[in-house]
């Protein structure tokens, strides 16, 4: 069974979006595109300046938002009617498909807030799909604990635990994952998987071979393989999140994401024309 190495480690940029709200950006950057995987940003501050401004009103096509939050909450809404709030622990898992407008501001005007949002494409026959939501309240989620670790599962399955996301397109995993001291997380991915494992806090050692350092606010690209061993040197939090590659051509524009540049001309025009949300 091959052992799964680390790859590559990047240190995510900081950066800004919505209306003005500070965040750590890493894929979308360097690497641009980690298939399936479009986006990964962090945000999170004690300082109110650094996020009331939310991200008012906007569109998107094409794509899947995964918004995890570890603290605080933000109000949803969007051209479907759905509305919502997302308190500390939830997950908001989005397929956009064919177009929607939402809004995500802070439910809260002090305090820290953090949390994560991650895109993710999805294949050409998808994209002009009708939006759905899974919304995953933190209560029913379910984790995997023992000794050395606790697991929560948003995504995929360890060992008792399974995530709600199922019948999915990429089969993703999307743990999040707090280990003691001086323990061992052993797990098997698939061979066919792009993985990748953001640390939160703390310091890891991944696989068997000599790395650089990782501690805190780090993005780790992960070689393919199947056993995948991650050793903490400190008390450690991070997330292992794997998708299976869709392998197509992708075009940007923004907040959409389609396969060829006509079609991001296209849900341009659509959004102002007026004819964008179906």
């Amino acid at each position: 069974m091959s052992n799964i190495e680390v790859k590559k480690i990047i240190k995510p940029i900081l950066a800004s979006d919505g209306a003005g709200v500070k965040l750590k950006r890493s894929i979308g950057v360097d690497p641009d595109y980690f298939d399936p995987f479009l986006m990964l940003d962090e945000f999170g501050s004690e300082d109110k300046d650094d996020y009331i401004g939310g991200f008012p009103a906007h569109p998107h096509r094409g794509i899947e938002t995964v918004t995890y939050m570890l603290q605080g909450e933000f109000e949803h809404k969007d051209s479907t009617g759905a509305k919502g709030r997302m308190r500390s622990g939830d997950v908001q898992w989005m397929k956009t498909g064919s177009g929607i407008i939402h809004s995500e501001m802070p439910a809260m005007s002090e305090g820290k807030l953090h949390g994560f949002q991650l895109w993710v494409n999805m294949p050409a026959k998808e994209k002009m799909s009708k939006p759905d939501y899974i919304y995953i309240d933190s209560k029913k989620m379910q984790n995997f604990k023992d000794n050395d670790k606790i697991v929560k599962v948003i995504a995929g399955k360890f060992k008792s635990a399974e995530g709600p996301v199922i019948g999915h397109s990429v089969e993703p995993v999307y743990f999040d994952i707090e280990l003691k001291k001086d323990k061992e997380l052993n797990y098997k991915l698939p061979l066919t998987h792009n993985s990748f494992i953001y640390l939160i806090e703390g310091e890891i050692k991944i696989g068997e071979k000599t790395h650089d350092k990782v501690e805190n606010s780090t993005l780790i690209l992960l070689s393919k393989g199947e056993q995948l061993k991650v050793t903490s040197l400190t008390k450690a939090k991070f997330l292992l999140i794997s998708g299976k590659p869709i392998g197509e051509q992708i075009a940007r524009g923004g907040p959409f994401v389609m396969n060829t540049k006509q079609e991001i001309l296209q849900a341009i025009d659509d959004y102002h024309n007026g004819t964008f949300v179906k």
